[in-house]
């Protein structure tokens, strides 16, 4: 026996429920003539903090506003309201789903919502199953006001997904289960590979008690968001990196943000200078209101609690020695789902002389992302921050309070790639990075000793 991927809806694969789309779609069609009472107020509380018992209850009286109604009646309205609901289903929970049935499970939906009213979504979902509340029809071809088999919620949910296993041969310890509720216990216990998604706050308690993965389907896989408020760890980030708490050390001239996309994807690709690259780029992000994920060297997420928090970030690991295909794939998957990726190009931070060559090289990786994935790529152009974190030393110089350097940033507009050769896109890409530069980035020169020994690595870093 094999096992199955279960997935909830409300808030699991979208991040408010479906009520307000279906009632919509319903109202707008004249199916039914007004709005059950209260019914807003609880729609907001459902997206707020999830099933209580009031929203079930008016699920549970639903069943009223169906009796006495031809059996076709809310087709129309369903499949608007799919049409309406497929446009905020997460990217991320379709790049799930996907990935469930390429390993061959079939892809099961089940919801309390009712069965009439959610297949048309399942349909354009491509879902394989669907398990849902039915409304009972009677002799007459009417809704009769009664239920076709269990209410599906809580005990009632996974009984009808234990008789939809029985019968299907599925052995549920081998199935996985993702779910945002706690009323939704019994299911996720009863599976060998359960999952908190997007979760309320009782079920985060519990899902922190037991171990379980807590996903959230809006961001990148492994991307940690805090449990219950459900704040992206990087936002967090952005806070602690105010630059009023940077000022006594460094002070940051970024400009030309506005290129960056407020929405959707885009590959966002700099030169590197030093170890505080990362926090300059950290800036560079602060007006857009967007984060990123920052591909750096493998060798940094092997450090112990430090690694964990990088991925926790939103990091992707890169084995230049493998060549790279897994940070690839990861990166392509957040693009897919309209997410910023952070590229550099380079590398690494040269090394020596070579830190004073005032032609950037880099590697073909940006480039082959873009054909891949046709995201714009937005060039970016740090200059001074080896000023603050020099490659000679193990740990930024945050004492010089009198004359704290001034870390400059230029974010280009998109570079204009053909698609043709990753080495001749790399040479654009590094061209424009190189535009955004000051004047004497572009000098030809040869560095002193002292400056070579500066940009020459010593002992090693904290943070690699």
């Amino acid at each position: 026996m094999s096992g199955a991927a279960i997935f909830d809806l409300d808030r699991t694969l979208l991040q408010g429920g479906t009520g307000p789309l279906l009632s919509r779609a319903m109202y707008d069609l004249g199916v039914v003539g007004r709005r059950l009472p209260g019914e807003s107020l609880l729609f907001k509380v459902f997206d707020l903090v999830g099933e209580t018992l009031p929203s079930i209850a008016l699920a549970r009286q639903a069943t009223l506003v169906a009796r006495g109604r031809d059996e076709g009646v809310f087709d129309a309205a369903a499949v608007a309201a799919a049409e309406a609901i497929a446009a905020v289903i997460h990217p991320f929970a379709l790049t799930l789903i996907e990935q469930h049935r390429a390993a061959g499970r079939p892809v099961v939906l089940a919801t309390t919502t009712p069965e009439h009213l959610i297949r048309p979504l399942a349909d354009r979902l491509g879902v394989d199953h669907v398990i849902a509340t039915r409304y009972r029809i009677g002799q007459d071809g009417r809704y009769d006001g009664g239920l076709d088999g269990p209410f599906v919620w809580s005990r009632g949910k996974l009984k009808a997904v234990r008789d939809w296993a029985d019968a299907a041969g599925v052995d549920l310890s081998e199935s996985f289960a993702y779910s945002d509720s706690i009323y939704d216990l019994p299911l996720l216990s009863a599976v060998g590979r359960p999952a908190a998604v997007n979760p309320d706050p009782r079920l985060a308690l519990y899902a922190l008690a037991r171990g379980w993965p807590i996903v959230h389907f809006d961001v990148s896989p492994g991307v940690v968001k805090l449990p219950v408020v459900g704040v992206e760890l990087q936002r967090l980030l952005f806070l602690a990196s105010h630059p009023l708490l940077t000022t006594p050390y460094a002070r940051f001239d970024v400009e030309g943000t506005e290129n960056i996309p407020r929405t959707g994807p885009g590959i966002l690709v700099g030169n590197h200078r030093s170890y505080f690259d990362i926090p300059t780029m950290i800036q560079m992000m602060r007006p857009t209101g967007r984060t990123g994920r920052i591909l750096a060297k493998k060798e940094l997420f092997d450090v112990p609690v430090v690694g964990a928090l990088a991925l926790a970030l939103g990091g992707i690991p890169v084995d230049r020695a493998g060549g790279g295909k897994e940070s690839f794939e990861t990166a392509s998957v957040a693009l897919e789902g309209g997410e910023l990726v952070c590229v550099l190009p380079q590398g690494t931070i040269p090394r020596g002389a070579a830190f004073y060559d005032p032609v950037l090289k880099g590697r073909t990786g940006a480039a082959r992302l873009a054909a891949s994935t046709r995201a714009p790529v937005i060039p970016f152009a740090i200059w001074g921050s080896e000023h603050v974190w020099p490659r000679s030393s193990p740990v930024p110089r945050m004492l010089n309070l009198t004359d704290p350097p001034t870390v400059r940033v230029r974010v280009g507009p998109p570079v204009e790639l053909k698609y043709r050769s990753p080495a001749a896109d790399t040479r654009r890409i590094m061209a424009a990075i190189s535009d955004l530069l000051p004047p004497e980035a572009h000098e030809a020169r040869e560095p002193t000793e002292e400056e070579i020994r500066l940009a020459t690595p010593g002992r090693t870093p904290q943070i690699r």
